[in-house]
């Protein structure tokens, strides 16, 4: 019976984190494109808005998943190793964000809140899925 609250223990902590690492996925997503992605997602039905955070969110949700799947022994590594690949992995797709505005014509941001469907945002989706597999495959 230990086991099993031990395990509900972990797997709380565990879910906690990926939950604030999601947040912090929507935050980077509203920082990054003009306007309130709620907003656009909700009340405007935009669905580049959509695909593009809809990636992201699958991308953390990897890196989290993998960080768990290949935790350390030690608890407390594997949750601490876990918040630092979530940190990471956000901050390499905002990175990669930039990059792909940087070698793009227009504001990348403001092309992909666009209320007709864009081509950018699957390359920018896929640009967020790449980089969540990369920092994946660097945690196994």
């Amino acid at each position: 019976m230990n086991d099993i609250i031990e395990g509900l223990g972990r797997a709380t902590a565990y879910g906690a984190l990926g939950v604030v690492l999601l947040i912090l996925g929507i935050f980077l997503i509203d920082l990054l494109t003009p306007g309130k992605l709620g907003r656009q997602i909700w009340e405007q039905r935009n669905r580049n808005a959509a695909v593009l955070l809809s990636s992201a969110l699958l991308g953390i949700g990897g890196i989290v998943f993998t960080s768990i799947w290949t935790t350390y022994e030690d608890f407390g590594k594997g949750l601490l190793s876990t918040a630092v690949f979530g940190l990471l992995g956000l901050v390499m797709m905002a990175v990669a964000f930039l990059v792909v505005d940087l070698v793009t014509p227009g504001k990348l941001g403001a092309t992909l809140v666009e209320p007709e469907p864009h081509p950018a945002v699957w390359v920018t989706a896929s640009c967020n899925l790449a980089v969540s597999a990369i920092v994946s495959a660097s945690i196994a």
